[in-house]
């Protein structure tokens, strides 16, 4: 046996600055402003419900831009400014000074008056919509697509109902496969009676998605980061970061409670995606149909969408013109960490401008 020595001028050492940090902290907190949401400057282009279609300002000076504009289309669950969360951890702000012209969905927060909502009304509807209005702005027939976790979903079923419209599309952390042995969420869900959740709830709240997610990884997301979190607070800088990404996570809209029950039982329960048996607006998704060049993009610590989720797609989409992008990071890191920053806008530029 080990013996444990620990002394008790040591514990009251750790004690007492424990309790100077989070006194800091805690005044650091007081003074801190709000938190803004999404830090790039924009302008809205297009409404709906809803939805507020986004087109971002360029950085000054202005850089050569690519001719073909990229639609960012983001999942239904937590908010879109994950993409553009602060100046020096932004995807939109690196897609811009690499030269893209960057369009974002932001789908809004839906109520009861969005109850029947179905995934056809937001991919042959809502994302139809906006991207013919991209297309109608820059007199294109066709545009880029970016699609992010469940919104890399939604891309890959529109660019397969739709090809005409994508030039090149990009999922990232995008699920494909929704039933791979490694995919703790997908378990979960198979016991889930999704059609008494959605009748005896309506729209399915956010906040029971968002501690679903969390449990995943209990003592990472609930109990060593709060841990961890007073030596964050102590530094001003390092307390506005861990609240602004506290924010983004526990902002999260209801869902829409038809749309809900298809993702649920015809993705994830039936894994219809890779079988060629989604059925939207009375037309399959065949993802063979997508024959415009792809850039996978998949996280290799990804906890909510396991790699081997995503890699399946090449095995299923229609091109010749495949590439994939795995990055050394988990489901947010791929955004918000400082060599996503240096690594994966850059790349996406440089793979678009080339097709482009």
């Amino acid at each position: 046996m080990i013996p444990i020595n620990i002394r008790p001028d040591q514990i009251n050492s750790e004690l007492l600055q424990f309790n100077r940090k989070l006194a800091h902290g805690i005044k650091n907190l007081y003074d801190m402003e709000e938190i803004e949401s999404g830090v790039t400057p924009k302008e809205t282009v297009y409404t709906e419900d809803k939805l507020t279609l986004y087109h971002f300002q360029a950085p000054e000076p202005a850089k050569k831009r690519n001719s073909v504009p990229i639609l960012i289309v983001y999942a239904l669950v937590n908010r879109p400014y994950m993409a553009d969360l602060q100046e020096n951890r932004s995807l939109v702000r690196g897609l811009l000074d690499a030269g893209q012209d960057v369009y974002l969905i932001d789908w809004g927060y839906p109520d009861q008056s969005d109850r029947f909502l179905t995934l056809d009304d937001y991919i042959n509807g809502y994302l139809d919509r906006c991207v013919d209005e991209v297309c109608r702005l820059h007199d294109l027939e066709q545009i880029n697509l970016l699609g992010i976790c469940q919104g890399g979903t939604f891309s890959l079923c529109y660019a397969a109902l739709h090809p005409e419209n994508i030039r090149n599309i990009i999922p990232m952390v995008t699920p494909v496969d929704f039933k791979t042995p490694d995919n703790l969420l997908s378990h979960w869900l198979q016991h889930v009676d999704v059609d008494l959740l959605v009748d005896t709830l309506g729209n399915i709240p956010g906040e029971l998605l968002n501690w679903t997610y969390l449990s995943l990884k209990p003592y990472r997301l609930m109990g060593q980061k709060y841990l961890q979190m007073v030596n964050q607070l102590e530094n001003p800088d390092m307390a506005k970061n861990f609240m602004r990404m506290e924010k983004w996570i526990f902002d999260s809209p209801d869902q829409a409670g038809e749309a809900f029950r298809q993702f649920a039982k015809d993705f994830f329960q039936e894994n219809k995606l890779i079988k060629g048996k989604v059925v939207l607006g009375g037309r399959t998704v065949n993802l063979s149909n997508i024959t415009m060049p792809v850039l996978n993009i998949y996280a290799k610590q990804d906890h909510l969408v396991p790699p081997n989720a995503s890699i399946p797609l090449q095995s299923f989409v229609g091109t010749e013109d495949y590439t994939e992008i795995p990055f050394k990071g988990g489901h947010i890191g791929i955004y918000v960490s400082g060599s996503a920053q240096r690594e994966v806008p850059p790349s996406i530029a440089q793979w678009l401008d080339q097709r482009c």
